[in-house]
C-alpha cells in the first residue's frame, strides 16, 4: 500500500515562509508529483507539478505562485518538498500532495497566513 505523508505546515505572518515536504512509503518512485492546495468554499486548485528521475526534473506551477513557491524532489529519499516565500492571506489553505500515475494523496497538512 503506498502512503503520502506531508509535514511541515502551520501559521505564518505575511511575507513569511514555509518550507512542506510529502514522505512518499513505498519503495516505488511515481513519475510525477503535485502539490494541491484548498481553501474553505474554494476549489482544489493545482499549486505545482514535478515531473521527472534522477537524471533531471520538470516543474510547472500556478500562475498565483510563480516567482514564489519552489518544488523539488530528493529521489534518494522518495521525498518531495515545497518552498514557499513571501507568503500572502490568500495562500491559507490544506495543502496535499499526490502521485501519478495512480492519484494517490497525502492526508493534507494546513497553512494558514495572518495579515
Amino acid at each position: 500500500q503506498v502512503q503520502l505523508v506531508e509535514s511541515g505546515g502551520g501559521l505564518v505572518q505575511s511575507g513569511g515562509s514555509l518550507s512542506l515536504s510529502c514522505k512518499v512509503m513505498s519503495t516505488g518512485i511515481f513519475p510525477t508529483m503535485h502539490w494541491y492546495r484548498q481553501a474553505p468554499g474554494k476549489q482544489r486548485e493545482l499549486v505545482a507539478t514535478i515531473s521527472g528521475d534522477h537524471r533531471g526534473h520538470h516543474t510547472n506551477y500556478g500562475e498565483a505562485v510563480k516567482g514564489r513557491f519552489t518544488v523539488s524532489r530528493d529521489i534518494t529519499k522518495n521525498t518531495m518538498t515545497l518552498e514557499m516565500t513571501n507568503l500572502e492571506p490568500e495562500d491559507t489553505a490544506v495543502y496535499q500532495c499526490s502521485g501519478d500515475p495512480g492519484d494517490y494523496r497525502g492526508q493534507g497538512t494546513q497553512v494558514t497566513v495572518s495579515s
